[in-house]
């Protein structure tokens, strides 16, 4: 069968993803919303600004909603990024969240960081941990990341090699505690220090993700027990029904019963928390959305002004937050976000 994402295919545009999900004729996201009493979900004042730098990746993961890559060529420019930054002076935005691909693949990041710095933002970068090996130029990475106070938020799909490297690829998970235990070597992890090291589980077949707690209690013991390696929390996050998780659903045959679950899992609860509400994302090339789902689906902020470049922090805060059927992911069972569980 001809892989529906296949070396960018036409087939995966964002409408045709979308497409896919609403010919199950699930009872629509908006519409839930109101059988619970929710017109819409209404944004909070933004406190992150989540920035992506850019969709080339030294992986190739099989559940990436960014259909990264090392052959992906978007990338932010320097430009936007000192429009970022222009807009964070003047704001009281606090946390810049790093994201891609491999945001530290992109050529402007280390000053993108520095500048960051400067403004007194924490700073959140999200590491796929094998980035740190992959070059020479990435080796002094964890040292460059202490210097600046940057919180590491790091993927490993399982405390094995055989789950990891199934989900993001052959060796990647002996890379992954390597570039773990040079972390804790310069204090990232480790009580005290001041150095957060936090990882990201994500299930590796057509499930919904355990509970956190017990998943994190589970990761510190095997991981301290068999690598000496220690971090500071476990974000648990349900894979989204985008890009190649979907291709995955697809061709196993499992995309109406996914979708099933995440419906029959809806937490109104969860929709009080989810990430759109606070985070405002920005996409590589400076367009806006309410978070990085949407941006992957090109699912623009509701707004007249739609470019970093022109942005209106008092105009997004009265937008209506665009939804869609893949927002079931983020409100199922105990919730997710880029923070992990939220209810």
């Amino acid at each position: 069968m001809k892989s529906l994402f296949a070396s960018h295919n036409p087939l995966a545009a964002p409408d045709v993803q979308l497409d896919a999900l609403h010919k199950l004729e699930l009872t629509p996201f908006s519409e839930r919303l109101k059988n619970t009493g929710l017109e819409e979900i209404k944004p909070l004042p933004i406190s992150i600004l989540q920035v992506n730098l850019g969709k080339m990746c030294n992986q190739t993961c099989k559940h990436c909603h960014v259909d990264a890559g090392p052959d992906r060529k978007e990338i932010m420019s320097r430009e936007t990024m000192e429009q970022c930054l222009s807009i964070l002076r003047n704001s009281s935005i606090q946390t810049v969240d790093l994201t891609g691909g491999a945001p530290e693949m992109n050529p402007h990041f280390r000053w993108f960081v520095e500048e960051l710095t400067a403004l007194k933002k924490h700073i959140i970068v999200r590491c796929n941990l094998t980035i740190i090996l992959a070059n020479k130029k990435y080796h002094d990475l964890p040292e460059f990341f202490k210097a600046h106070h940057v919180e590491v938020v790091s993927s490993l799909p399982h405390f094995t090699a055989l789950r990891t490297d199934r989900q993001r690829g052959e060796g990647v998970f002996s890379k992954s505690i390597e570039a773990l235990q040079k972390l804790n070597a310069v204090g990232y992890g480790i009580d005290g220090s001041g150095l957060i090291l936090n990882l990201v589980y994500n299930p590796t077949g057509a499930i919904l993700p355990s509970d956190q707690k017990g998943l994190e209690a589970e990761f510190k013991l095997r991981l301290k027990t068999e690598f000496n390696i220690d971090f500071n929390a476990l974000f648990s996050i349900t894979n989204m029904p985008i890009s190649r998780y979907l291709e995955y659903l697809i061709e196993s045959g499992n995309l109406e019963s996914y979708m099933e679950k995440l419906v029959e899992a809806f937490n109104p609860m969860a929709v009080q928390n989810v990430m759109c509400r606070n985070t405002i994302s920005v996409g590589w090339d400076g367009n806006l959305y309410d978070c990085d789902f949407n941006q992957m689906l090109e699912l623009p902020v509701n707004t007249e002004k739609r470019n970093i470049r022109d942005f209106d922090e008092r105009a997004l805060g009265f937008r209506s937050i665009r939804v869609d059927d893949h927002c079931y992911g983020c409100t199922a069972g105990a919730g997710s976000s880029c923070g992990g569980e939220i209810a």
